[in-house]
């Protein structure tokens, strides 16, 4: 196809395990002899076990066998769990390094934002590091000081443009060079998880900045955790794990399937006696529509069918829901609101739905554990079996978008002049 812009073709990337080398040659020499005396390695770092017995070389496929065209103008979001290959690909498409098979093509100037000041010289300014970052990227002195107003105004680092960016925060730094990558008008534009260590206005100010790139008509990529921002901003998507391309599609369903594996996942962890077991358990918006997506504020139902192995004089059921970090951040139980779950007998199935009101956990992506059991134990616990996402919307407060990450709940609140 003519409008392909990058080809990822049979690529693959292995990486060699243990250290390869120490840095210098008489310290590898060092290391040599030792090991060929059966001595410890004069080099070793402190706290890293040295095993003499240890088989050397051992490699890892980090990519196996990616094959995927890339059109002129597509934002594309790359999702996976850490370890899936995301950065190696992004890595191999920014040329960083060489894949080990396979090749690439691109068509296009690339800008990269791998990691937090990436290609920028400690000991320049940032305004010369601009200038620098510019010339890398092909572009004139001309035309990198017809954006470079726009750029520090963006940047918010306009106190400190004269200042050797060694200086600078890792929020300053990241502004700065995303800014730079985003105004020189690649054609490419690369972005891996670096935007989370700016602050929440800087954030909504780069998502923002890169849906005006995309409709440029320039093609950007996209690597992000934040399932949220990847739908705002992706029109297509793929989903990666263990070094191979799962799934390539509509990003809608790129991300429902990163949910699904997670979920499928967290299904083995599973525990009880089963005399009475859940059958299926879904989310639902109060219309009865199957969803996992909510806004803050909203009011949303979990609907559970479990049938009873042996008769069931009495049961409670909860909902314990965690944050992605794993913190148990809120409880829902029949027992609070008065509710009897009904005697069932031997084969006998029942189908509980509860509403859960006025959601007001932060914006961010949740799980819900689902538990039957009474006072003498467990009869089913699955654990993280539903996860959704919270976004902030406008029915609840009014707020820039994100919120800060430190905050776990959202409070409503009344202010008056006395």
């Amino acid at each position: 196809m003519s409008n392909v812009v990058i080809k990822v073709e049979n690529v693959s990337k292995q990486y060699r395990l243990g250290n390869v080398g120490t840095g210098t040659l008489s310290h590898d020499l060092n290391r040599f002899f030792a090991k060929t005396l059966g001595k410890e390695d004069p080099h070793a770092k402190v706290g890293v076990a040295n095993r003499l017995d240890t088989v050397d070389g051992r490699y890892v496929w980090a990519l196996r066998n990616i094959n995927l065209e890339i059109c002129d103008g597509e934002v594309l979001g790359i999702v996976g769990k850490n370890g899936a290959g995301k950065s190696t690909m992004l890595k191999l498409l920014s040329r960083v390094t060489a894949p080990t098979e396979g090749e690439i093509k691109v068509r296009g100037r690339i800008a990269s934002l791998l990691e937090v000041g990436t290609g920028f010289h400690p000991e320049l300014t940032g305004k010369e590091n601009i200038f620098l970052n510019g010339a890398i990227l092909g572009m004139t002195k001309k035309e990198i000081s017809s954006k470079f107003d726009e750029i520090v105004e963006f940047s918010g680092v306009k106190k400190y443009v004269n200042t050797p960016v060694k200086r600078y925060s890792s929020g300053m730094y990241v502004r700065l060079a995303f800014a730079v990558a985003a105004h020189l008008e690649p054609e490419i534009l690369i972005v891996d998880e670096v935007l989370a260590v700016g602050d929440a206005e800087f954030q909504k100010k780069a998502i923002g900045k890169m849906q005006d790139v995309s409709r440029s008509g320039r093609t950007v990529l996209f690597v992000s955790h934040n399932l949220t921002a990847v739908e705002q901003l992706c029109t297509k998507g793929v989903l990666m794990q263990n070094g191979m391309l799962k799934m390539e599609g509509k990003v809608h369903d790129i991300t429902s399937a990163y949910k699904q594996m997670s979920v499928d996942e967290n299904e083995l962890r599973r525990s009880g006696t089963r005399v009475m077991e859940f059958q299926e358990y879904k989310m639902t918006d109060m219309n009865g529509r199957k969803t996992d997506e909510v806004f803050l504020g909203d009011d949303f139902k979990i609907s559970a069918t479990a049938k009873a192995k042996d008769q069931i004089d009495f049961c409670d059921m909860t909902l314990d829901i965690r944050n992605d970090s794993n913190e148990f951040i809120g409880h829902v139980t029949n027992a609070d609101d008065q509710f009897e779950i009904k005697k069932l007998n031997n084969g006998e199935s029942m189908t509980i739905e509860v509403a859960v009101k006025n959601i007001c956990f932060a914006p961010a992506t949740y799980y819900i554990s689902l538990w039957l059991g009474n006072s003498y134990g467990t009869f089913d616990y699955i654990e993280n079996c539903i996860r959704f996402t919270i976004k902030q919307g406008d029915n609840f407060i009014h707020r820039p978008y994100p919120f800060d990450k430190r905050a776990k709940t959202v409070l409503q609140s009344s202010w008056q002049f006395k």
